[in-house]
């Protein structure tokens, strides 16, 4: 590379994107979902993938919960109380997924409604 190519790679403008934390939130809520929905679809639902899935989404309840309990987060009140409600029940819920004894679709249910909340947010 000579002088004039590196002088102008250097001084090129860059295409860096600027995202919102809801929509890093609303993207990564999205790949889980649908992580869940492929694991667990077809005749025969892979186990090991939506046992995996299902750890990844847990991961992520514990995160928001974690979030919310926190003193100095912004969100009303009333709201951080809903998210960590969604947290518990995402826990026990996945519990009752991997014994066999539930269906994962609550799961896809509350990750898909708290997806549109934050891209509703994001919009307006």
């Amino acid at each position: 590379m000579n002088v004039i190519e590196q002088a102008h790679q250097a001084y090129a403008p860059t295409q860096t994107s600027i995202r919102s934390d809801r929509s890093v939130e609303a993207q990564l809520i999205s790949q889980i979902t649908a992580r869940l929905r492929k694991a667990n679809t077809g005749l025969r639902a892979d186990f090991p993938a939506l046992v995996a899935a299902l750890h990844e989404n847990r991961r992520m309840w514990v995160t928001m919960a974690a979030g919310v309990a926190d003193a100095e987060n912004a969100l009303p009140q009333a709201l951080r109380a809903q998210l960590f409600y969604l947290a518990e029940f995402t826990e026990h819920h996945s519990a009752l997924v991997i014994k066999r004894l539930a269906d994962v679709t609550p799961l896809v249910d509350i990750n898909t409604a708290v997806m549109r909340g934050l891209n509703a947010q994001r919009q307006s």
